[in-house]
């Protein structure tokens, strides 16, 4: 584990899913069953979003009044908070989201340019924040799934984006949008295009595009998805599907050639994203262009 969590506090809810891990955060897909959650302190930074059902959550404490759960509605735990028992009276499906403690202080830091030890977390219960359940929607469905080699990718620049709009959202400073905002010139997109061209194949982590660029990897994901159209994570899977495109039209390799030429690491990772981005699994296009030469797909 890269991190210590305090999974402990769920015990007795169950998981639909095996959890994920990487460096900078875990996420875990839980039904919360009616009871209790214990009482714990928090070792990382924690997020919960509801993803389905409806329940009453109290705090036996009292710091809250009593919330009501339902599909969007997320709780926010500070690393280091000790948390009271708190009591779901209906059964309840959760994204458990668990930040690494480091994230908070190093975006408060390169985003926004402010002295860590000046930002502190709120505890905050009842959030109703389109951008969280957003996120939280994204990792259930790729805790769902088989695991794709882009997943790091896209968990360090979600883990970048929850970070920094938690320090921007929901700490003791209340931010206001930097006065000169960094830019990606066509200089420095251009040095990324270029290191994704040499290298789409493997393993490019999102510190390493944006290193090309000299910005945070919360700053260039943004800037990177408005001068592309497309994020980091999803530009690397489109450059894949390119290459395997022109590889299936040669009609030569087997199909779990190009999946490992092209950095899919699996014929059945291949097939998967290649129809869910064409419609039309390898197979079926190469069969395509076999009987219809002339066509553009």
């Amino acid at each position: 584990m890269a991190f210590p969590v305090h999974i402990h506090r769920y015990e007795g809810s169950s998981r639909l899913h095996a959890p994920l891990e990487w460096p900078t955060m875990r996420i875990e897909h839980r039904l919360l069953t009616p009871g209790f959650l214990r009482p714990v302190t928090c070792t990382c930074t924690t997020i919960s979003v509801a993803l389905a059902g409806r329940a009453l959550a109290r705090w036996m404490d009292g710091t809250f009044r009593p919330v009501a759960v339902r599909p969007g509605i997320a709780t926010l735990q500070p690393v280091g908070l000790e948390e009271t028992e708190v009591e779901i009276t209906s059964p309840v499906e959760s994204l458990l989201i668990f930040l690494a403690p480091s994230l908070t202080a190093s975006s408060a830091m390169t985003d926004f340019d402010i002295d860590p030890a000046r930002v502190e977390l709120v505890r905050t219960a009842g959030i109703s924040d389109p951008l969280l359940n957003e996120v939280a929607v994204a990792l259930r469905d790729m805790s769902s799934r088989p695991p794709e080699s882009t997943d790091p990718l896209f968990a360090e620049g979600a883990s970048s984006l929850l970070a920094a709009h938690l320090v921007s959202r929901y700490s003791n400073i209340r931010l206001r949008p930097a006065t000169i905002l960094p830019s990606l010139s066509d200089h420095k997109l251009k040095r990324v295009i270029d290191l994704v061209e040499s290298r789409f194949a493997e393993a490019i982590s999102l510190s390493e595009l944006a290193a090309e660029t000299c910005l945070s990897p919360f700053h260039f994901s943004r800037l990177f998805q408005k001068a592309t159209g497309l994020s980091p994570h999803r530009y690397i899977t489109e450059r894949r599907i390119q290459d395997a495109k022109a590889r299936l039209a040669e009609g030569r390799l087997p199909l779990v050639e190009i999946a490992l030429e092209a950095g899919f690491g699996s014929q059945g990772n291949f097939n998967r994203i290649f129809r869910k981005h064409t419609g039309l699994t390898p197979s079926q296009f190469r069969t395509l262009r076999r009987n219809a030469p002339k066509a553009h797909f």
